[in-house]
């Protein structure tokens, strides 16, 4: 359940999140949507560094950087071309480093699975490093808002009709063209089902825009 005072900020925020599925049947390797951009070789992402903050990486999991190489998945089931915490984890938190603070327009994230790893579900925390209590490594039981950390969003591509395999974009933005003018992104995942030990998304890229 998500807490009161969430529901709260998100009703008030000007922050949008918007997401799309492309089915197993139509789903291709360039990841095209209706209306949310294909993964970029460009974005500033590409530039950024990623450091695991809590949680483990499956042993069939790439590396984090695969997150912002500009390789995607060559079909559905490709493990070692996604990023996903250990099986039968609750998920875990990593964060992005761009050195300077930047403006950011838009987080885009993208997951590829035929099955319950599909699905996206995370919160997006932001800080510009200026912060005088930020930590820079909260773990897992520590409300990064409570140390430095801004909570931009929480993104869920869950279905309330069943609809799990498939592919997703997920996308973040500001009615203002602007998220923020932030130098960290810290991504909090956590797993989508718990009818098993299969639950935590198979991440294929993730996009992050500059303003113009």
């Amino acid at each position: 359940m998500i807490p009161i005072w969430l529901m709260l900020m998100l009703l008030f925020s000007d922050v949008k999140v918007t997401f799309e599925r492309n089915p197993i049947s139509t789903a291709t390797r360039e990841f095209k949507f209706k209306n949310i951009a294909s993964p970029a070789q460009d974005d500033a992402a590409a530039k950024a560094k990623l450091t695991l903050i809590d949680g483990e990486l499956d042993q069939g999991s790439a590396e984090l950087a695969a997150l912002v190489d500009g390789y995607l998945p060559p079909d559905e089931d490709a493990p070692g071309s996604n990023v996903y915490f250990r099986a039968g984890s609750s998920g875990g938190r990593f964060r992005m480093d761009f050195t300077t603070p930047i403006d950011i327009a838009q987080v885009n994230t993208y997951s590829w699975h035929p099955s319950s790893r599909g699905p996206q579900l995370y919160k997006l925390y932001a800080a510009d490093g200026a912060e005088r209590n930020l930590n820079l490594d909260p773990k897992r039981g520590v409300d990064p808002a409570s140390c430095g950390w801004k909570l931009i969003a929480l993104v869920s591509t869950l279905s309330d009709r069943g609809e799990e395999g498939g592919q997703y974009a997920a996308s973040v933005a500001d009615a203002s063209g602007s998220l923020g003018k932030y130098r960290y992104l810290l991504f909090d995942c956590y797993l989508t089902e718990l009818h098993d030990n299969w639950g935590n998304t198979f991440y294929s890229e993730i996009d992050v825009i500059e303003k113009k």
